[in-house]
């Protein structure tokens, strides 16, 4: 399933994972379904291209959705043989619609292409590994006239459990469609309202108020959650519907303050890349769970995505489990300056946010990590995709991960100030001082009044690698000694907000990074890439537990 949930039911969909066939080079090669081809031995190194096939039985002719959950980094679809659609960037959903599929037995093909191109803006040799595959799940929809694309629900408190609740509901005719009624539930809330007749391929808004009561608001640890439910209708029968979880939780920047709920917060976190030793990027609903599970297991509260947006399967856990998250787009300390930088970007924050907005476990927007952002040229690229969040959702504030030390000139534009920072393993001033010494430099430049938060920071070790006498760098040993002052100085340090350490798990980086990255890895997790704890976790738990 594309969610750990049923969004549909009066819909018909078909899960279509499971067994493909993947063909490179003219040898086959059985493969279930999300998953990437580094999981076989022979192809764990391959940059190229590969053809994804497998039969599809449609019993009943009309029109059809193709649904692609995230393909990396780009996906080239075929129907019987014809192209049908195309898409790029490996962490975000897409779709194909398919008019007129007829009754019987069709091949659908997707032809997917991890290599390195100078039109792979964003995938580029990184800190990180760009696999290749089907990383996320494929369905298939039966549709009628008319469907629901997407909903947009936001709320604000009215009261003791209630909650003034809007939702858009977006409406597609697939062909000539009549009028219809749009219907909404949510919790003991209802609306309704009608929806003039559109002509195929036509797109309408409708924007339904219901107030509601008697809720329980969505917390850190309670992960309290209300089914969304949009129908249409024609003459009172039911055409198309739609399904989402969402919860009832405020979010606001008062001054220095992150307020969940009215109260603050301090964030206590871990960055998380989807990756994993076994799975690569395409890693199963039990694994995220696993994973959820660990880092709470810490006393943490929130997850950073770093870099990209998130299987959506993952982002329903912690909605379900109350960890906030901060996602962000996809961009890693590259090149912003190539033609047709923004225009991809752009894409990608729209996608990124009307794919994942109504997941109350977000708690801000973040973009472009580690990017130009000390230069004018710069400034203006990260003003206009600042604008456009703010734009695209205005519930949610909006920051990035700078590491332009006493350089940066961007720090007014964001709601959220934040800085990754490595005191003690990429330079030895103690991390109080330093981060004294950062956050006062913060303040004269935008930051005044805003809430701080060191958005990484952290220190390698090989896992099983000890040295307890001269605590080398790269031991575990020296990983522990490092991040206990980083923690202790930080989370001491009341001008902070909260606190992302890099990172959860060690992940396998791109090739052209060996030099500086042992065993061709990041090794800062405080578990390694299979989730054994490093002798960190335990540094972690403690500190994190006594905040």
């Amino acid at each position: 399933m594309y969610r750990i949930f049923s969004e549909h039911a009066l819909r018909p969909v078909t899960s279509l994972n499971g067994l493909w066939n993947m063909r490179i080079d003219e040898a086959d090669y059985p493969m279930l379904i999300p998953g990437v081809w580094e999981r076989i031995p022979a192809l764990r190194d391959y940059h190229g291209t590969a053809d994804f096939t497998r039969t599809v039985e449609i019993s009943e002719s009309g029109a059809y959705l193709l649904r692609f959950g995230g393909v990396s980094h780009t996906a080239t679809v075929y129907w019987d043989d014809v192209q049908v659609g195309w898409h790029y960037n490996a962490f975000t959903a897409f779709e194909v619609l398919l008019e007129n599929v007829s009754a019987g037995s069709h091949t659908l093909r997707v032809t997917v292409d991890n290599r390195f191109t100078k039109e792979s803006l964003l995938h580029v040799p990184n800190d990180y590994y760009t696999y290749g595959g089907l990383n996320r799940p494929v369905e298939l929809h039966k549709l009628a006239s008319a469907r629901i694309e997407r909903m947009a629900f936001s709320c604000v408190q009215t009261g003791e459990g209630a909650y003034a609740a809007k939702v858009d509901i977006y409406v597609h005719a697939v062909a000539d469609s009549p009028a219809l009624q749009a219907k909404m539930t949510v919790a003991d809330g209802e609306a309704a309202c009608d929806v003039p007749a559109l002509s195929a391929g036509e797109k309408h808004m409708v924007t339904l108020t219901a107030d509601v009561t008697g809720v329980k608001p969505w917390d850190i640890g309670q992960g309290n959650l209300y089914d969304l439910t949009a129908t249409l209708l024609r003459g009172g029968e039911p055409v198309d519907d739609l399904i989402d979880r969402v919860g009832f939780r405020t979010i606001e920047i008062a001054g220095e303050e992150i307020r969940l709920n009215g109260r603050k917060i301090f964030i206590k976190g871990f960055n998380r890349h989807e990756d994993h030793g076994q799975f690569g990027s395409a890693l199963s609903v039990d694994a995220m769970m696993d994973d959820i599970h660990l880092i709470l297991g810490t006393g943490a509260n929130s997850i950073r995505t770093c870099h990209y947006p998130n299987d959506p399967r993952f982002l329903d856990l912690c909605d379900a489990l109350g960890v906030l998250v901060w996602e962000e787009n996809h961009a890693r300390a590259i090149d912003i300056h190539p033609e047709g930088f923004d225009d991809v970007c752009a894409i990608v924050n729209e996608e990124m946010v009307h794919q994942h907005m109504n997941h109350p476990c977000i708690w801000v927007w973040g973009i472009l990590n580690e990017c130009e952002s000390e230069t004018e040229f710069g400034r203006e690229v990260y003003r206009k995709q600042l604008e456009q969040l703010r734009t695209l959702d205005p519930t949610r504030p909006v920051t990035f991960a700078s590491c332009r030390f006493f350089t940066d000139v961007c720090m007014d534009l964001v709601d959220v100030a934040s800085f990754n920072v490595y005191p003690l393993w990429y330079h030895n001033e103690h991390p109080a001082e330093y981060g004294k010494r950062l956050t006062e430099w913060m303040d004269t430049v935008g930051a005044a009044n805003k809430p701080i938060i060191f958005s990484e920071f952290g220190a390698g070790a090989i896992a099983g690698y000890h040295d307890p006498f001269g605590r080398a760098k790269w031991s575990e040993e020296r990983q522990c000694d490092i991040l206990r002052e980083q923690l202790e100085a930080f989370m001491g340090m009341a001008r902070l907000s909260g606190t992302y350490i890099w990172q959860f798990a060690d992940v396998r980086v791109a090739d052209e990074w060996f030099s500086i990255r042992p065993k061709t890895m990041n090794n800062k997790g405080v578990v390694d890439q299979f989730r054994r704890p490093k002798m960190s976790y335990a540094v972690v738990k403690e500190l994190y537990n006594h905040r």
